[in-house]
């Protein structure tokens, strides 16, 4: 990104905080401005209150006039009903006043001038009473007027500091949307601004993305082709070399035959020339030295001996040689294959030597996988075989073969209780004509190799869990559909 660029994205940055910081007071402001909202609806509802209060007093007043007029029982039980109607009154408006003390000392002052008011008039009422309908009422309408006095002062006093409160919350609340409407003012050119920043940083960054990803296109094309060179170019000296192999195989056989042909012709004069030293140590013994003795008797034989051993050696690696080519050679051929009968069918093949070395084979449920049945079979066997070659003696012998899926991989394991692997052996025994331990059993060093090339060639790999005399777990993964039918591959 150049310097312009930096800084236009920076620009934007500071555009979205500040609009950010718009944003919150904007909130913080509606916020205050529901709290002023809810503190003049709170004013109201006290100065409701009051009235409400106020109103029964006068009701109460009213009814009781009534009755000293016309002692009707209907004016009494009027009064009782606005007497009734005062205390819930009162616990409401001290319940809304509760944040005050002030107004909840009005309050209390109202509760009491309250209760002497309707006392003196409940009073009133049953002296009328007493009088009897036909008497003449003797009362002063000034009596009552300390009581209601001290009753509509308190109403007053409440009013007046509900109102005062009311007054400044509602100036509080005007306030408040006045700031809300010029931070909106204030936001809105703000996010005119950064949505049209936004929107040009967008395209330019879409044409620059455009611009890259063609680059990217060339480049990935350019890479495919040069992949597809060197692959060609792998897979014709992989060619090569396995040709190369075939060829030198085949022609060290010729001369490795012939000195194999002239060991036997040796083996079969040794026969002879041991019959002559006999018979002239037996005619003229001052003809044969010690020397020429041992030399039929012992030296001879020794070095046939060792000669047919080395050739014996020499013939088998040409031949490993030969099956590594011609299955570098042998072209994949994808199947669904039964993991559980393709294992079963090894372990019946290695029954004779199970039995003889007291072992056993246990075979878990196998998930089918779709891969070239000779490579898998090839590679199983090497594993179980080796399992049972190499056991630990004295210990009864136990492998277990198992596999899972992973996705889109089947992982197969045959563990067994072995002799085991030194950890710093792991790698090379799957090199070639690489072997581990002491060699107490036959083999070239072979089979791993050419289990690790075939993993290579279905996709998959191979690799080793051991410790020595805690025997060990191959562990072999490969694809689980491998449909494609395919030539040999760079192994």
């Amino acid at each position: 990104m150049n310097r312009f660029g930096r800084k236009a994205l920076a620009s934007v940055a500071v555009g979205f905080s500040i609009l950010i910081l718009l944003v919150a007071a904007t909130a913080w402001l509606v916020l205050r401005t529901q709290e002023a909202g809810r503190l003049v609806g709170h004013s109201l509802q006290v100065e409701l209150a009051v009235n409400e209060m106020r109103m029964l007093a006068e009701r109460a007043e009213t009814t009781q006039r009534g009755f000293l007029l016309d002692p009707e029982e209907a004016f009494a039980r009027a009064f009782e009903t606005a007497a009734s109607e005062t205390a819930p009154a009162l616990d409401r408006l001290r319940r809304l006043v509760i944040d005050s003390a002030s107004q909840v000392g009005r309050v209390d002052r109202l509760a009491a001038a309250s209760r002497a008011h309707l006392d003196f008039l409940r009073a009133s009422i049953d002296a009328r009473r007493a009088q009897g309908a036909g008497a003449t009422p003797d009362f002063r309408l000034d009596q009552n007027l300390p009581p209601i006095r001290e009753v509509r002062a308190v109403v007053a006093e409440i009013v007046a500091e509900e109102r005062e409160l009311l007054q400044r919350r509602s100036a509080a609340e005007g306030r408040n949307m006045l700031w809300s409407g010029i931070v909106i003012a204030l936001a809105l050119p703000t996010l005119l601004v950064m949505a049209g920043a936004t929107i040009w940083l967008t395209r330019r960054n879409l044409n620059e993305l455009g611009a890259t990803g063609a680059q990217l296109r060339r480049l990935n094309d350019d890479l495919e082709g040069a992949v597809g060179e060197r692959t060609a170019d792998l897979v014709r000296a992989n060619e090569e070399i396995q040709r190369f192999a075939y060829i030198v195989s085949h022609d060290l056989r010729s001369p490795l035959v012939n000195i194999m042909g002239f060991t036997g012709e040796l083996e079969a004069a040794v026969g002879p020339l041991n019959e002559l030293v006999r018979r002239a140590d037996a005619e003229a013994p001052a003809l044969l030295t010690e020397d020429a003795r041992l030399a039929a008797g012992e030296d001879l034989p020794e070095a046939i001996s060792f000669i047919r051993a080395s050739t014996a050696k020499m013939d088998r690696l040409i031949n490993a040689i030969l099956r590594l080519s011609r299955e570098g050679r042998r072209t994949v051929q994808p199947e669904p294959l039964d993991m559980n009968e393709l294992v079963r069918s090894i372990e019946a093949s290695l029954q004779h030597r199970l039995t003889e070395t007291g072992s056993r084979v246990e075979i878990a449920p196998l998930p089918s996988v779709t891969s070239d049945r000779v490579g898998v079979e090839q590679i199983m066997s090497n594993l179980v075989e080796n399992a049972v070659k190499y056991l630990k003696p004295g210990r009864p012998g136990l492998i277990r073969v198992r596999g899972h899926l992973e996705g889109e991989r089947a992982v197969f394991e045959v563990e067994d209780n072995g002799r085991g692997i030194d950890p710093k052996d792991h790698d090379r025994i799957f090199d070639l004509f690489r072997r581990s331990g002491t060699q107490d059993q036959p083999g070239e060093g072979i089979g791993l190799a050419h289990v690790r090339a075939m993993a290579h060639r279905l996709g998959g790999t191979v690799t080793c869990r051991s410790a020595l005399d805690e025997g060990a777990t191959f562990r072999l993964s490969i694809r689980r559909h491998d449909r494609s039918p395919e030539g040999p591959r760079p192994s």
